[in-house]
């Protein structure tokens, strides 16, 4: 089915203009002409409704998906089928995306883009909490009313859509932009991905820029997995800087544990308590500038009855010092007058009474025990007494057996100390989404004795899918790195040849294969019937092969001959 304006569908939903073209389908704005408002309608494309598996499917999550009811996710009406096309209906939502925003704006205040990190983090917990991850969170799929609040579109469609072969037709499922290093090297997406896309977007909103970019979508999966993003400028208060970096974490166990707890991390930073978000978010503390890791905790204020003042202007803290001057930020977040830009904090606030006395007796006791052992080397003499000292003497030769005793103590050797193995620590990150023969390198060059296998994946051929084991290894341990032998072959589907053309189109799609007209061919057959196809029925071939057939036109057409005349024999008259 084609939409058009002004068709029904469900003999209900009346379109009247179309919102959005998408990778999925159409978005249209309707009339609901028996509840008389207007409504959003997603319609799929029919490549995706060709699959009665992904219908009893799609039907499934459309149900799930319309049991969230937050403010923050667009609610899901309905659901319906109607010439060949399925669709979903929406709230329409009087906002406009976040895209358009980013487009138009380039870079928003700290306070305003955590408002909307802060907002899509409560309402993807709502849906985390009830087993959805939406696997394609980016700016497109976030919609922004007027008033500021946040709703988040498209929930549940993006996890089915990559169950459909859709490598025929060129679609890509998921934006590389904003995808998780564990899902660019094919593992199961999780409420630790959408977070990390959540990041993606905060740290977009901040600098103007997304933090990884590439000539091509695979490139820039690559740089997901492998590369740190830049660090965000300096001008951005420290704490929003570490937020963001936690959740951009390359290991899903350094990001916020849960979107909730990222949710309330960023209403403790709005509200300038940082130590509150670092509770909910301790990755927080591995992260500074995003240069290094932070030393310590910013530390409380020494007397109770130091409030802290919030600015009158905007709720985010008041912690913009100049850039580089990150003393001024942290002590201007504890103290409650305001501090001028560029004055260091006070040295001496927190200090101990007691460190340098500390200090002075730890250097007393280290030159104490120092002279304890070079004493005998400054002397002259040996600390075992049983030793005698190394003089010479005018005393008669002694004996051999005197000699030769007296000299392993005369010359003493000292023997080399015992030096430690050092450790060998790896990521998974470190290496997946590599070339193999790059990672077998790098891992042999560490001491490790590496082998390796390969597993069927949609990952290209030759890439890093895992390391095995990870973590602090010894010099010589065994390592497994599994590689990508490149997606499993598709089988041409049986039973081609002799149906019509669009049945043939439409097998081939399903199978993930790109059916393609070689032209017509006069035979017998009726016209529209497939004659043939290359690769032949039951042949393997990579995902996304072409295959291309041969219709018939039809049986050939055969011109009569011309009919022969015959003239009268010519009459001759009588005389």
């Amino acid at each position: 089915m084609r939409p058009t304006s002004g068709i029904t569908l469900g003999g209900r939903f009346k379109l009247t203009d179309r919102i959005a073209i998408g990778g999925m389908g159409e978005v249209w704005k309707a009339m609901d002409q028996v509840l008389g408002r207007e409504v959003a309608i997603k319609i799929l494309k029919e490549e995706y409704t060709g699959d009665p598996n992904f219908l009893d499917r799609f039907r499934a999550e459309a149900r799930h998906t319309a049991l969230l009811n937050h403010d923050g996710i667009a609610n899901v009406f309905d659901y319906g089928e109607e010439g060949g096309s399925a669709y979903l209906v929406m709230e329409l939502v009087p906002g406009q995306p976040l895209s358009t925003i980013i487009e138009r704006e380039q870079i928003l205040s700290p306070d305003r883009a955590l408002s909307i990190v802060g907002q899509t983090a409560t309402a993807l917990s709502v849906a985390h909490r009830q087993g959805l991850v939406h696997r394609d969170v980016k700016p497109g799929n976030l919609l922004i009313l007027p008033d500021g609040r946040v709703k988040i579109t498209d929930f549940g469609i993006a996890r089915l859509a990559d169950q459909v072969p859709l490598t025929a037709t060129g679609q890509v499922m998921g934006t590389a932009q904003y995808l998780a290093p564990e899902q660019a090297t094919g593992q199961a997406a999780t409420g630790s991905s959408d977070i990390y896309a959540l990041g993606v977007i905060g740290y977009e909103l901040l600098a103007g820029r997304r933090p990884f970019s590439g000539e091509s979508q695979i490139a820039i999966a690559l740089a997901q997995v492998n590369d740190a993003p830049p660090p965000l400028p300096e001008t951005i208060p420290t704490p929003v800087r570490a937020l963001i970096a936690s959740m951009l974490a390359k290991d899903p166990a350094d990001r916020p544990a849960d979107a909730e707890l990222l949710a309330q991390a960023v209403a403790a930073i709005r509200r300038n308590d940082i130590r509150a978000a670092q509770a909910a978010v301790p990755g927080m503390l591995l992260f500074g500038n995003s240069t290094g890791p932070i030393t310590a905790p910013v530390p409380a204020p020494e007397t109770s009855a130091t409030t802290v003042v919030p600015s009158s202007t905007s709720s985010m803290p008041t912690v913009g010092a100049a850039a580089g001057n990150d003393e001024v930020a942290a002590s201007r977040e504890w103290h409650e007058e305001e501090i001028d830009r560029g004055e260091p904090a006070p040295e001496s606030r927190g200090r101990s009474p007691w460190l340098i006395p500390s200090i002075l007796l730890l250097l007393l006791v280290g030159l104490g025990v120092g002279l304890f052992f070079l004493w005998p080397v400054l002397t002259g003499a040996d600390d075992d007494p049983s030793t005698p000292p190394a003089t010479t003497t005018t005393s008669a030769s002694p004996t051999p057996s005197e000699t030769e005793s007296e000299t392993p103590s005369a010359t003493p050797t000292t023997e080399p100390a015992e030096t430690e193995e050092p450790e060998i620590v790896i990521s998974a990150a470190q290496f997946e989404g590599r070339p193999v023969d790059e990672v077998v390198a790098e891992l042999g060059a560490l001491g490790l004795s590496v082998s390796t296998e390969q597993e069927e994946s949609d990952i290209a051929e030759g890439l890093v899918l895992s390391v095995s084991p990870v973590g602090t290894l010894a010099r010589g341990a065994a390592v497994t790195v599994t590689s990508s032998s490149g997606p499993a072959p598709v089988e041409v589907p049986s039973g081609l040849v002799g149906s019509t053309e669009q049945e043939v189109q439409q097998a081939l799609i399903n199978a993930g294969l790109q059916p393609a007209n070689a032209g017509p061919e006069e035979s017998e057959e009726p016209a529209g019937t497939v004659l043939s196809v290359d690769p032949s029925e039951g042949s393997e071939v990579e995902p996304g092969s072409t295959v291309s057939y041969v219709v018939s036109s039809g049986p050939p057409q055969t011109t009569p001959a011309p009919e022969e005349t015959t003239s009268p024999p010519p009459t001759t008259e009588a005389p």
